[in-house]
């Protein structure tokens, strides 16, 4: 045994190394996260093209399947990443859900409402922004439908990077307009279509955040700034969970019920009407069991919301695997028909694989690249809190149903990130109003400067300003890379 093993200086140099060590392996775990992400998504791409070769055959198109299926489950992964966060991310924000339970609950729900509920948007996508017969032959169309998809997935993986909430299905809107006008000029788009949707770009946010704010402004008049807060909660929240139930109960017997029954509009606003007095019957017992005991305070009223709101995020997860599976598979579905058919003008009809590799992608993407999202819609806007983040979930789901009503076709990330800021800004009016009250009832109260007024806003100016820009050059940046993208395709295969 050496002298020096038992000298306290030896010692100290050994934890300094082991220290070394172990701060050596936190860096590379670190760097090694997102490598291993990374990994996976190319993984799940790959074997994408490798079901594509399996369930399309022999055929002599089934390259160009095998290449549109890595490029579907990319896009599909970017969903993921980007869209699902608006869902989840109030939830998070709130604290009523942990960053694993947003993501388990969403992977099901996202899945569910993909294979249950998808695909009725798909023919819009990929027939309805442009005129397939003016492409002229299945090729030509074939490639507008991979530009538009690579274009697309590009574009929202841009903005995953930079921490932009973006519309994906404004981001595929755009792929198909920009390779449609690079295949057959502007004479292929359909404009009055173009024009509603670049309409639902300031109407979506809007309608998402005036709803969120009502509720909210409800909420504080009826719960928040009474005596006694838990005598009004114990009225209200059973009132405000059958409008929450009664809503989602309309959208899903739309959209789910919708496949298997003609189901119009007014028959699924009376099963809402239903599904809701009977949600308010139940939860008035609940809800007056549940509030026992809690202490008259603002904190307290946070229990009482937190189950609906995580029911809420559930439910909106599925309605956004049912309707935004569309903008991955929709194109992809296009080419798979016109590969093995030859026809590129009839109805797009589904395979299930195509499907089932959009509901997985989605649920991939929110496993692997979500959080970062998430965080960021559910914190770094706003604060929220159960009330809040519950008034943001309300809300995207009856403007949904209101848009589909008066047939707009409007963005869920735009709807969901209006509502957080709308509650956002509800919170600066509100406080800017009970200021001025205070200020007429005590004059000599000092007002704030301007100094102190700007660091009292409640809404983060920079995300604000970032978000608005991205979804405005959405649209046009997506179909100038589409156009570049179809050009360069164009090139190597002709």
């Amino acid at each position: 045994m050496s002298n020096t093993e038992g000298d306290p200086r030896h010692l100290d140099t050994l934890d300094r190394d082991l220290n070394r060590f172990s701060n050596a392996e936190m860096a590379a775990l670190y760097v090694a996260r997102p490598m291993v992400s990374t990994g996976i998504a190319l993984i799940f791409v790959v074997m994408a093209g490798l079901a594509a070769a399996l369930f399309f055959g022999q055929a002599n198109n089934t390259l160009i399947v095998v290449v549109a299926a890595c490029l579907g489950a990319y896009m599909a992964l970017n969903i993921g990443a980007n869209d699902v966060a608006n869902n989840m991310g109030p939830a998070v924000g709130a604290n009523a859900l942990t960053m694993g339970g947003a993501i388990a609950i969403a992977v099901v729900f996202e899945s569910a409402g993909a294979l249950l509920a998808g695909g009725d948007v798909v023919s819009t996508i990929a027939k309805g922004i442009i005129a397939p017969q003016s492409m002229g032959t299945a090729t030509v169309f074939i490639w507008a439908m991979m530009a538009a998809l690579l274009s697309a997935a590009l574009w929202i993986n841009l903005a995953t990077w930079v921490g932009a909430p973006v519309s994906t299905t404004h981001s595929v809107v755009g792929g198909v307009m920009g390779a449609g006008i690079a295949a057959a000029g502007f004479t292929a788009v359909n404009w009055p279509t173009m024009s509603a949707i670049a309409a639902s770009w300031v109407i979506s946010p809007v309608l998402g955040g005036v709803v969120a704010a009502l509720f909210l402004a409800l909420i504080k008049s009826r719960i928040i700034y009474r005596d006694d807060k838990i005598a009004a909660a114990r009225i209200w929240v059973p009132v405000l969970v059958g409008i929450m139930s009664g809503t989602f109960a309309t959208y899903l017997a739309l959209k789910g019920l919708g496949k298997v029954l003609d189901i119009t509009l007014p028959t699924a606003v009376l099963i809402g009407v239903g599904v809701g007095v009977l949600t308010w019957v139940v939860m008035i017992p609940l809800i007056r069991k549940q509030s026992k005991g809690l202490e008259n305070r603002n904190k307290s009223l946070k229990v009482l919301f937190g189950i609906p709101l995580i029911v809420s995020a559930a439910l909106l997860s599925f309605a956004h695997g049912a309707n935004d599976v569309a903008n991955a598979v929709g194109p992809l579905a296009a080419i798979v028909q016109a590969s093995g058919t030859g026809s590129f003008t009839d109805v797009v009809s589904i395979p299930t694989w195509v499907m089932v590799m959009g509901a997985f992608g989605i649920s991939f993407g929110l496993f692997l690249f979500g959080p970062k999202l998430i965080r960021m819609v559910g914190g770094q806007i706003t604060k929220l809190n159960p009330m809040r983040a519950y008034c943001v979930a309300l809300s995207a789901a009856i403007t949904v149903i209101v848009a589909s009503w008066l047939g707009l076709p409007v963005s869920s990330t735009h709807i969901a990130v209006g509502g957080v800021f709308g509650v956002g800004f509800f919170r600066e009016w509100d406080a800017e109003r009970r200021i001025r009250k205070a200020k007429l009832a005590m004059p000599e109260r000092a007002s704030y400067g301007p100094e102190e007024r700007r660091r009292r806003k409640l809404v983060r100016r920079s995300h604000f300003l970032t978000i608005i820009a991205a979804w405005v050059i959405t649209v046009p940046a997506a179909a100038t890379l589409s156009a570049v993208i179809f050009f360069g395709i164009q090139s190597v295969a002709g």
